[in-house]
């Protein structure tokens, strides 16, 4: 029986990533993979187009207007998420069936190898990515997205429909509001938050969120500063120096927020390329914790984080 203390449909589990599978030959998919590795392997995977924009234009439609050829369209606020709820964010982690059904109508299979991105430097596919690994099935982030891709075909692919069985949630791979404050409280974990600089500091306002800021404690890791300039992931001697600075070791303890559990998922999997393995996300992350006026909330840098605002940091309730 799940614990009430979990998130809805998660279930007791290891805290290390699952074995996720092999491609054709035996090799493990690795969670990052380049163009030249989907032109050896685009026989043998399934391509995920995950485009989404926060200013409200629809991803549909740019997936329509050009897109890797053969790639499904995968919908980040239906097919990856359970309907906003003050309680929940603005994307709540979905249902275990209702996410089962959604992949099997787009006609993923839970043995098949997915490869997805985006044109945002994989921010809105390392959602599809992550939930898939912790699942234990094959997927990878395609790094440098849609630019780095070669040719594009439109219109809509589709693939036939397949019924995949119903998966818990890992509970170990998530945390709850409460446990994210008791592991601040206790010093067992690093909690980062994968926003902006200025939204994590709170001079950078998001209307939809109900206050500004961050979770005192929280470190600030904004996910696309592991990318480069040009969008693709940056070296993993930087990335490594980049976490370290933040605290985090390979045996570190590490929970991971953004504005609602999406774009946490790409410095989720950037610690798993860096080796770190326990890691987990607050699904609910900032859209929940902001709506929740029992929840302090800090403005300004943390300690061990750049200061990414003038002044000293507050704290206030």
């Amino acid at each position: 029986m799940t614990p009430p203390d979990l998130p809805h449909g998660a279930s007791a589990g290891p805290a290390t990533s699952p074995d996720v599978g092999t491609v054709v030959g035996g090799d493990p998919v690795p969670p990052l993979v380049d163009a030249a590795w989907l032109a050896v392997h685009r026989d043998d995977v399934i391509i995920a187009d995950v485009r989404w924009y926060l200013d409200g234009r629809s991803g549909h439609d740019a997936y329509l207007g050009g897109h890797l050829p053969g790639a499904i369209w995968v919908d980040v606020d239906t097919a990856l998420s359970a309907p906003p709820d003050p309680a929940g964010g603005r994307h709540p982690l979905p249902d275990p069936a209702a996410f089962a059904r959604s992949l099997g109508d787009l006609g993923i299979p839970a043995d098949a190898v997915v490869v997805a991105y985006d044109d945002a430097g994989g921010g809105y596919a390392a959602r599809l990515v992550w939930l898939l690994r912790i699942l234990g099935q094959p997927a990878a982030l395609l790094d440098g997205g849609l630019a780095g891709a070669g040719a594009l075909e439109t219109g809509p692919v589709r693939r036939e429909p397949v019924t995949r069985a119903v998966l818990d949630w890992p509970a170990a791979r998530f945390r709850t509001a409460d446990q994210v404050e008791q592991a601040l409280a206790a010093g067992t974990s690093v909690v980062l938050d994968a926003r902006a600089a200025g939204r994590y500091s709170g001079t950078e306002v998001l209307p939809s969120d109900v206050r500004s800021g961050h979770i005192p404690g929280a470190r600030n890791a904004p996910w696309a500063a592991n990318l480069t300039a040009a969008g693709t992931f940056a070296p993993r001697g930087e990335l490594y120096d980049r976490y370290h600075a933040l605290g985090v070791e390979e045996d570190t303890e590490v929970i991971v927020y953004c504005g609602s559990g999406v774009t946490a998922c790409h410095d989720l999997l950037t610690l798993e390329l860096l080796g770190v393995a326990d890691t987990a996300l607050y699904p609910g992350s900032w859209s929940a914790w902001s709506a929740d006026q029992t929840r302090s909330v800090a403005t300004g840098a943390e300690a061990g984080t750049a200061p990414s605002a003038p002044g000293v940091g507050t704290v206030e309730r």
